[in-house]
């Protein structure tokens, strides 16, 4: 599908990618994974056609259909529903050529185009529109709505629902689970495991990637390295690699201090000069091994409060919501220091309502609130971050917002507490203006944990932020002596830090018996019952023999499709099979042992048994793809 060969990949001066090779087979799903700014977007521009490799080639077939999100949005009244149809571009081609022989009284050209559209599955376009944007959380009215209508965050899940509409051959995707929530999430990951055709992604979730891809693609120092697996076993993977390269470094390392002994002690020598000489040729050509290092560039804690009164904030019997809406009632909420909360709803149930709650920025209609004297709140949101002074710095909105304390502590101190949270260096005295999203909420977290709150609310904090910065979140939160009360679509969060779950659905907000993987099940029951009702009530306008017809239909037809099926499912075990034993082979290739003249013979059985691999793997792969279009054909005749 994709062939990346000797590529390099520069932006300005700065190489990103340096003599890159590898291959993305049809039907992969792979996640790129990397420290921020090493050139994982800059990797999907390129396969878009955006940008042009310095060096080597990206190969794909002709005729490839691209799907990926689009970055901006234009404010349009287009209604919503036709943005997302937008997508099927071959759709929309047919539909203006259907018009335009209308127009034209062809009537042989206008029987030929409907039947065109019909294979298209035309007349299913707007149910299928609609049932990905209900997967990604917007209502029924919604789909009229027109595009301008929306705010940021929700533009992009128009974009997302824009390029899932794509019939598409290999999807690109940036981030998608940014601006989505946990409903959203666990919808879209079902979406891709189903999907088709060939998936490039860039994810900051880890457990997200983990349920999607069977690759990983790494890029560090310039390197890109591709991994056979999930996130979880690139990390077992890497984690060998860096044990096995820090020893041989070592090892290096001691072989260099040798040798650079014998060259300084007999260099002066006429006797030993040649075999000094020959050592320092040996340096010269020694490929340097890097040392290893896995730590990461964040590491930080939230400052403990001063107070830690007991208990700090509760709600009894609450109502709240909007003008004369109610979304939430009789609210019931005791919290206390060393409490792990978090809330899980459905899109629009009022987790962020509940939050603003809780945070004391919406009053209550009625009931009663009690705060402990020594209360003090840390709320993070999204809103937040636009509210950064676009022309102040990190440091001049730390001695700006950071209360007495920062007032009293030294610029050296300030420095010292950014630091922390990846702003070092003249990134302190630097306008946030141009800063990216996900530096941006470091900073807007710096700043809330140098108050010291003793309630902290986090409202989705991880939207921009990197894997990274993720785990250092986690690990922090971990640590920290206070209450925490969490909305995340990020279930590895969720994981580390909650112990206590709030359902907010239906207007309450009540304890949650089970995990989130119960809630997960809830959810995709929820959404089937829905989804059952809907098809109900379409079943029941069909007469009698408009069933007996399609009953009959669909078992002509699973009786077609039925065999095809089973030797794609046959053909994908035989691939998964051989794929194992390559990986096993090529780890086996890995070893420095396997080059020592001793293991000659071996070495040799295993490079014949990896040219054999890939040829078997082609073969099978030019198998499945011929079954696979025959199932596509088969399909297509039968919509």
């Amino acid at each position: 599908m994709l062939s990346f060969s000797s590529l390099a990949l520069r932006r300005g001066t700065r190489l990103l990618i340096s003599d890159a090779s590898f291959t993305v087979y049809r039907g992969e799903k792979v996640g790129i994974v990397g420290a921020n700014g090493c050139g994982k977007s800059s990797l999907l521009a390129l396969v878009l056609g955006e940008l042009q490799p310095d060096a080597g080639s990206v190969e794909y077939p002709s005729q490839l259909v691209v799907a990926h999100v689009a970055q901006e949005l234009e404010a349009t009244d287009r209604p919503a529903i036709e943005f997302v149809m937008d997508g099927d571009e071959e759709l929309r081609e047919t539909e203006a050529a259907i018009a335009q022989a209308e127009e034209k009284n062809a009537g042989a050209k206008l029987g030929e185009l409907h039947a065109r559209y019909a294979a298209l599955g035309g007349y299913d376009a707007r149910s299928r529109a609609g049932k990905l944007m209900h997967g990604l959380g917007f209502s029924a009215a919604d789909e009229t709505r027109s595009v301008s209508a929306f705010s940021g965050g929700w533009r992009v899940r128009l974009n997302v629902a824009q390029a899932l509409m794509c019939r598409s051959d290999l999807l690109l995707l940036d981030e998608p689970t940014n601006h989505l929530d946990l409903d959203a999430v666990i919808w879209l990951e079902q979406w891709l495991r189903n999907y088709q055709g060939t998936l490039l992604m860039i994810a900051h979730d880890r457990e997200f990637l983990d349920r999607t891809v069977d690759r990983i693609v790494h890029i560090e120092n310039g390197a890109a390295k591709i991994y056979t697996g999930n996130y979880s076993a690139f990390e077992e993977q890497r984690a060998s690699q860096l044990s096995q390269q820090q020893s041989m470094y070592e090892r290096q390392q001691r072989e260099i201090k040798h040798m650079m002994s014998f060259i300084e002690r007999f260099k002066a020598k006429a006797s030993k000069a040649k075999q000094a000489q020959s050592r320092v040729k040996a340096l010269e050509r020694m490929e340097k091994i890097a040392p290893a290092h896995v730590d990461s560039q964040f590491e930080f804690t939230f400052l403990a409060p001063q107070k830690l009164p007991r208990p700090l904030l509760a709600l009894e019997k609450q109502s709240v919501g909007y003008g004369e809406r109610v979304v939430l009632e009789n609210v019931n909420m005791t919290i206390a220091p060393g409490s792990r909360i978090a809330l899980l709803g459905r899109n629009g149930a009022g987790k962020s309502t509940m939050m603003k709650l809780l945070a004391g920025e919406l009053a209550a209609f009625d009931g009663k609130r009690t705060e402990a004297r020594d209360l003090k709140i840390g709320y993070f949101a999204q809103h937040q971050l636009e509210q950064l002074s676009v022309d102040d710095s990190p440091l001049g909105h730390l001695k700006r917002l950071g209360g007495e304390a920062a007032a009293r502590a030294t610029e050296q101190e300030l420095r010292g507490f950014l630091g922390s949270f990846g702003f070092s260096g003249d990134r302190v005295f630097e306008p946030v203006g141009p800063f990216s999203g996900g530096e941006k909420a470091r900073l807007v977290l710096a700043l809330t944990s140098y108050l010291r709150p003793n309630l902290l609310l986090l409202d989705e904090p991880t939207n921009h932020l990197d894997l990274e910065m993720r785990q250092a979140l986690a690990m922090a939160l971990q640590d920290y002596e206070a209450a925490v009360v969490l909305v995340s679509h990020d279930r590895h969060l969720l994981r580390a830090v909650a112990d206590e779950l709030i359902l907010v659905d239906q207007g309450r907000a009540q304890p949650f018996d089970g995990d989130l993987d119960d809630y997960a099940k809830w959810f995709q029951t929820r959404e089937a019952a829905e989804t059952g009702a809907e098809e109900e009530t379409t079943a029941a306008a069909l007469s009698a023999e408009q069933k007996k017809q399609r009953k009959r239909e669909e078992a002509e037809r699973r009786n077609r499709l039925s065999p095809i099926k089973a030797d794609i499912a046959r053909l994908e075990k035989q691939l998964a099979k051989l794929e194992q034993e390559r990986a096993t082979v090529e780890s086996a290739l890995a070893e420095p042992d396997i080059y020592n003249p001793s293991s000659k013979q071996k070495l040799q059985e295993l490079l014949q048994k990896q040219t054999q691999l890939k040829r078997d793997i082609a073969n099978v792969e030019t198998e499945w793809l011929a079954a696979s279009e025959k199932l596509e054909a088969e399909m297509s005749a039968g919509d």
